[in-house]
């Protein structure tokens, strides 16, 4: 199964496609652009669902996928930005005297959305088959 995932936000928002491979694409856009990326993904990485997180801007993020042609449903986001932190950071860890400071006092230099989504994105994968279909529902 390919999923894409997008972590909701005002102005922004991270999109990540992952498989049983890993991660296949991940980026950070405007939301003005979201629906034609997500189309796009959609069509060049064979998606077969798409999941959106369920905090900020959610109910707008909804209706832009409103024509995506794939089932969109809505994830829990509760603790991902902190593990997505944690995820950034463990693919960039801090250099030179930044890495004398405990991680968790530090922020990424960069948006981290797109680590956001690849967190939804992975805990989706991670359910059992049956309970994805039915976990899900749209705001």
């Amino acid at each position: 199964m390919i999923v894409l995932a997008v972590d909701p936000g005002r102005e922004k928002c991270g999109v990540a496609v992952c498989g049983p491979e890993g991660v296949v694409a991940r980026r950070v856009v405007r939301v003005s652009d979201l629906a034609g990326v997500a189309r796009d993904w959609v069509t060049s990485y064979g998606v077969d669902a798409v999941v959106v997180g369920d905090q900020t801007g959610c109910a707008h993020v909804f209706a832009l996928l409103r024509d995506i042609p794939v089932q969109v449903e809505a994830a829990v986001e509760r603790g991902s930005t902190l593990q997505a932190r944690r995820r950034y950071f463990q693919d960039h860890p801090p250099r030179g005297w930044r890495r004398l400071i405990p991680r968790s006092f530090q922020l990424p230099p960069v948006p981290y959305d797109d680590y956001a989504a690849l967190v939804l994105a992975e805990a989706y994968l991670a359910r059992p088959a049956g309970s994805r279909e039915s976990a899900g529902k749209k705001p």
